[in-house]
């Protein structure tokens, strides 16, 4: 998969997720927490190989493209400050769904920009092979990416190869912890009589506000 393709390939994954907030009720608290987690997880990691990889790449084969790519930084940086405020906040804080409203917002905005200017330009200045090539070092990036939003970490080389690689580390402690904690709350609602295990559902369950229907 070329650069161009693998990058199209996770705007598509995010704007999912974006459907399916905007489908799911307004009682859905459990279901929209579960979903803002993966925009989290799957924008931290995109931004940051786009920052890492991608861009510099871009503003090295091409000076004409610097205003864009800078423009783009800048949008990385409004959504991850968005992220970090969303990272953990309770599905029932007042000002959530205002929060993800305004986080897709942007995004659907940055990735129309870059689909439909950046990315064209990108193909002209790249050969097929290289872009290839690009992808697959995009495609290794994302295994030592960061999976939350450090929005006062530097996002241009090499500063944030550095941070990047020291936010990866600590996102993977933390993103432990958050596990390990679910694991434990929901050992002790089984041991309690309060956990899924206390009764067996006669029908499927659904989130409130979901439709059991795909």
């Amino acid at each position: 998969m070329d650069a161009i393709a693998l990058l199209k390939a996770d705007h598509k994954t995010v704007e999912q997720l974006f459907r399916r907030f905007e489908k799911a009720g307004p009682n859905a608290h459990k279901l929209k927490r579960k979903l803002v987690e993966q925009m989290v997880l799957e924008l931290s990691v995109h931004s940051s190989i786009e920052e890492q990889v991608f861009y510099p790449a871009v503003r090295q084969r091409s000076a004409s493209l610097r205003d864009e790519v800078l423009r783009s930084l800048e949008e990385h940086h409004v959504v991850k400050w968005v992220l970090s405020e969303l990272d953990g906040l309770p599905s029932e804080a007042e000002r959530f769904d205002a929060k993800v409203s305004v986080l897709m917002e942007n995004v659907r905005a940055h990735v129309l920009e870059e689909e439909t200017t950046l990315f064209p330009e990108v193909k002209k200045a790249f050969r097929p092979n290289e872009l290839r090539e690009l992808g697959q070092v995009l495609e290794a990036a994302k295994q030592a990416a960061p999976t939350r939003p450090h929005p006062m970490a530097p996002d241009t080389p090499p500063g944030n190869l550095v941070a990047g690689a020291v936010s990866a580390v600590m996102d993977i402690g933390r993103d432990a912890l958050r596990a390990a904690r679910r694991k434990a709350t929901t050992k002790v609602r089984e041991v309690t009589g309060r956990g899924p295990k206390s009764r067996a559902p006669s029908a499927p369950e659904y989130e409130a506000g979901e439709s059991a229907s795909p």
